[in-house]
């Protein structure tokens, strides 16, 4: 099979774990840019990262990419590829624009002259075009437009990634699950140590790491887009989805431990690992993590604790992190903990020093991955130590 170059997106911050990730699963040359990682492989490589990475939003596959200092530009470019060997005028379409410091004043007009450059093609060369359907759309269609330089692409993944299927209620504001993937890679958890989230919500975090743990294949429940492409093949996508769930282990009682404060949300963490097949592997229990100890004498402990953005009290939250802080220094020496949050005002008011804090993005917010190394005894006895 011939190498096609691609272009794997995900959440900022997670770049190289992405592209780390890619060359396991057999992608060449990955070299990480902001928002995702280019690469180059054959079909089956990108069969496996989009049932397989558990970082990537989409995995996109370039077809052209051209020059352009104008729309008529950016139309002629789209115009050259030949669409019709990708897929048929009776399917529909959706075609999304993104830019960075692209020159053109209106990226809803770039793409209205893309959708009209693939319909005239059609037209010309099979004498019908394909409908648009922007909400369930059969083929998507991405353009990306830089400074100098436009990039078309054909999206093989479908719906995002991070939608693996199981996800029955996802609370009130929850993580996406490759976010939630990603933050449990960069904890270094080792799957056999204990992990614990404290406030786990709807329980991506714990279904995350449980899916790890059991080497689930992420993307198994789900349809990809791919699969809708001329030249499918479905021979080659088998041997890749049998390999795939060859190497799952059966389930298990892991060392997970998911604990909130309110019941109904671990209600929807219970339905969350039920979906998942999980539900026998993750520990359950109603707690409050500001009077209640640690699972085990050491592991992981990590968590989205509630902030600004989410719930809007600051008063609330003001009180709150101090006493985390305490909770942490009390209950959980010889843990490693990590926080992730996008308020500001959280490693001041923990009063906690970070060994480590990674910015991330949970969607448009700028976030960190805060980590604390909890030692018994005092700052005087931790810096001896």
């Amino acid at each position: 099979m011939s190498l096609q170059a691609f272009f794997a997106s995900c959440p900022r911050g997670l770049e190289s774990l992405l592209a780390e990730e890619l060359g396991q699963l057999g992608a060449k040359k990955p070299v990480p840019v902001p928002g995702g990682v280019a690469f180059e492989g054959d079909m089956r490589v990108c069969y496996r990262a989009n049932l397989e990475s558990r970082l990537a939003t989409r995995v996109l596959m370039r077809l052209a990419r051209s020059p352009y200092r104008g729309e008529q530009d950016v139309y002629e470019a789209a115009l050259a590829v030949k669409w019709p060997e990708w897929f048929s005028e009776k399917q529909s379409i959706r075609v999304d624009v993104s830019a960075i410091r692209s020159p053109l004043k209106s990226l809803e007009f770039a793409t209205l002259r893309i959708k009209d450059a693939v319909c005239d093609r059609f037209r010309a060369d099979r004498g019908q075009r394909p409908d648009v359907d922007t909400r369930a759309p059969e083929v998507r269609i991405q353009a990306f437009l830089d400074k100098t330089d436009v990039t078309l692409y054909l999206d093989t993944s479908g719906e995002p990634l991070n939608k693996r299927g199981y996800r029955r209620d996802a609370g009130e504001a929850p993580l996406k699950e490759n976010l939630a993937a990603g933050i449990v890679r960069l904890t270094g958890w080792n799957s056999s140590e204990p992990l614990l989230d404290p406030m786990c919500g709807s329980g991506t975090l714990v279904v995350e790491a449980a899916m790890m743990a059991l080497a689930i294949p992420p993307g198994h429940a789900r349809a990809f887009g791919f699969e809708r492409l001329a030249g499918f093949d479905l021979r080659r996508w088998n041997e890749v989805r049998n390999a795939a769930l060859a190497r799952r282990k059966p389930n298990e009682r892991l060392p997970i431990f998911a604990r909130d404060r309110y019941g109904e949300e671990l209600k929807k963490a219970r339905i969350n690992l039920d979906a998942a097949g999980l539900a026998d592997c993750v520990e359950l229990k109603q707690a409050d993590v500001l009077d209640t100890g640690a699972p085990a004498g050491a592991g992981v402990l990590v968590a989205n604790p509630p902030y600004g953005a989410r719930i809007g009290e600051d008063a609330a939250l003001a009180e709150f992190y101090p006493k985390l802080g305490d909770t942490l220094k009390k209950y959980y020496a010889g843990w490693r903990c990590y926080l992730f949050s996008g308020d500001t005002r959280l490693p001041k008011l923990i009063r906690l020093t970070a060994s480590r804090r990674t910015p991330l993005y949970n969607g448009p917010l700028d976030c960190r991955l805060y980590e604390y190394l909890i030692v018994a005894g005092s700052n005087r006895n931790r810096a001896a130590r």
